[in-house]
């Protein structure tokens, strides 16, 4: 759809796994200060939370129209995914 080289796709593609350098220890940081203050329900609010936003930024990747913003909204999808992981 965005008329991409399979280098240019690569590249933006590989974007998703360089979130990975933070987005995980901010996901394991969360849930562990939720865990301290709630107990397993704080850990668990924090991942329903993560996976709800992710829910709802693949609906809207799904439906973005433009490079950048398909770029940028992947990028939110990535966040929520690996901290969800964390």
């Amino acid at each position: 759809e965005f008329n991409q080289t399979t280098e240019s796709a690569a590249a933006i593609a590989s974007i998703f796994g360089w979130m990975n350098l933070f987005a995980r220890g901010v996901g394991g940081f969360a849930s562990d200060k939720m865990s301290a203050r709630m107990g397993m329900r704080g850990r668990l609010i924090v991942q329903t939370v993560l996976l709800a936003c992710e829910g709802a930024m693949v609906l809207i990747f799904a439906n973005t129209n433009n490079l950048a913003g398909a770029i940028v909204v992947m990028i939110v999808f990535s966040i929520f995914v690996q901290a969800a992981e964390g």
